[in-house]
């Protein structure tokens, strides 16, 4: 069975016990916790410090587990995006360092994933990011292996704004991209975080790598993405992309999700799936984020 969760950036305000207490209350079955350092965020949902992976000292570790079993709600995944593949190769080791901190975190609490990005440097070629992937990637992925960790990459470009043009800073954003990386790095512990909504945007199939990607799929976003035709028909697919599409709610946009949950249970898929919002229309208060939430889970559970 698919746990329905959440992706705790939304509630970058409230505490891990407040969190989990919400996803409770709320009928949620898990929630991917945010682990980024301490430190100013570079960008939107970035920065949110849920579990401080560098504190899992034996008493922070045994409260974590109190809330989870209080709670009877589980930790997906631990989550931390930054870019590991940047132009400034200091901030990448430093990026790097830290996420081979949460997957040691990982391994103290007893969880087997971690969610992430490759990185890119959005300034060059595809050919160019993947001579650095080679030589970034493996290590972070051997870690992972000792460890019994399972890194979930997610699917976004990172690629919105001017500041990201013209490549994006996410390497793994198609199937042609996927395919290249698993040959590199074969390893069961590699796999994807898979987010549909990334695939409007880029008007692609978002149903169809479900079924070729089946082995690699570890953890799920739900988000959805609507196209603004009327915008796009201004600025034309060459403009930064959030002149032209929205991030959504779940059944606010243009993802297919009767065909989205019905390809995930055809290749059975039995792991989470968490509601990561990021839609503007509910960002006002907490109250307008806490009803963001309930409104998804009960759009989400007629599909689960």
């Amino acid at each position: 069975m698919i746990r329905v969760g959440f992706v705790s950036a939304i509630l970058a305000d409230r505490s891990f016990a407040e969190v989990m207490a919400f996803a409770g209350e709320a009928g949620y079955a898990c929630v991917e916790i945010m682990c980024w350092p301490s430190g100013k965020a570079e960008r939107r949902y970035a920065g949110v410090t849920h579990i401080d992976v560098t504190a899992l000292k034996k008493a922070n570790i045994e409260e974590i587990h109190r809330v989870v079993e209080q709670t009877d709600v589980r930790i997906s995944a631990l989550g931390y995006y930054p870019n590991p593949l940047t132009a400034d190769r200091e901030q990448s080791r430093h990026f790097i360092a830290h996420l081979k901190k949460v997957i040691d975190g990982a391994d103290k609490l007893g969880l087997q994933h971690v969610n992430t990005f490759i990185g890119r440097d959005h300034r060059t070629s595809v050919e160019e990011n993947f001579k650095r992937f080679r030589k970034a990637w493996p290590p972070i992925i051997r870690h992972a292996e000792k460890r019994g960790v399972t890194i979930g990459i997610e699917n976004c470009p990172m690629y919105f704004g001017e500041d990201e043009w013209p490549g994006g800073k996410n390497l793994a954003t198609t199937p042609a991209m996927w395919r290249r990386m698993f040959e590199e790095i074969p390893s069961p512990s590699f796999g994807l975080n898979y987010d549909p909504s990334h695939m409007i945007w880029q008007f692609m199939d978002c149903i169809k790598p479900i079924y070729e990607f089946r082995e690699r799929i570890v953890h799920v976003h739900i988000k959805d993405a609507r196209i603004r035709y009327d915008l796009l028909n201004e600025v034309g697919i060459m403009a930064p992309p959030l002149q032209f599409h929205q991030p959504k709610l779940p059944g606010l946009g243009d993802v297919d999700w009767g065909a989205f949950f019905a390809a995930l249970t055809d290749i059975g898929y039995r792991g989470s799936a968490c509601v990561e919002v990021e839609d503007r229309a509910y960002e006002g208060t907490l109250k307008d984020r806490k009803r963001a939430l309930r409104q998804s889970l009960g759009y989400v559970r007629q599909f689960v």
